[in-house]
């Protein structure tokens, strides 16, 4: 019997997930230095093989969804409709991951993350990747004016809006303040229009 790739990429998104959550709450209940990731695959019933086939690293197991975010990102400029205007769709995104990262739960996670070197390191990392792949999604779209130099700013400025956001007492309060300067820098570098 044939298994179905639509089941097997199920089961396998499943294991991740399980994996994930089970190295969150072995952090949280032990600490994060205290866990290997040894500690992760017996607690989760899996091979460390297997915990490496889907995260690179124990730090990726706390951030397991950062490859679908960056994807949502990039798709919020390659996936848009042709008349869609590009700063809407960005927000979206970062209103998504904002939520996600601040929901309820999400609070000793980011003290854990605040506590640990290579976790912060981790994470820093992982937004420049961000705002890089950003970056490259905005300077391949010939709807686009802007400079590629432009297309960097605004991606760094898009990601520095989703830490400050995450960071703040009132998320929502915060990107509603970011977001107009986002614009007003981005509408600035658009070539002005010839005469």
């Amino acid at each position: 019997m044939t298994v179905s790739s639509g089941r097997r990429e199920r089961k396998k998104a499943a294991t991740r997930q399980k994996i994930a959550d089970t190295a969150v709450r072995l952090f949280l209940d032990r600490g994060y230095d205290a866990v290997g990731i040894r500690d992760v695959a017996a607690e989760a019933d899996v091979a460390v093989t297997t915990v490496f086939a889907h995260f690179a690293s124990k730090e990726a197991l706390v951030f397991e969804r950062d490859a679908d975010f960056e994807q949502r990102l990039t798709r919020a400029v390659t996936d848009r409709q042709p008349h869609e205007p590009l700063l809407p769709a960005l927000r979206r995104v970062i209103e998504a991951l904002v939520d996600h990262c601040t929901a309820d739960g999400a609070d000793p996670v980011w003290r854990m993350v605040d506590a640990s070197p290579a976790l912060r390191d981790y994470e820093e990392s992982m937004r420049l990747r961000h705002a890089q792949s950003l970056a490259n999604a905005l300077a391949a779209d010939p709807r686009l004016p802007q400079t590629a130099t432009a297309g960097r700013a605004l991606a760094r400025f898009v990601i520095d809006a989703y830490s400050l956001a995450r960071e703040s007492a009132d998320p929502q309060a915060a990107l509603d303040e970011v977001f107009p300067m986002i614009e007003a820098a981005w509408e600035a570098a658009a070539p002005a229009p010839r005469a």
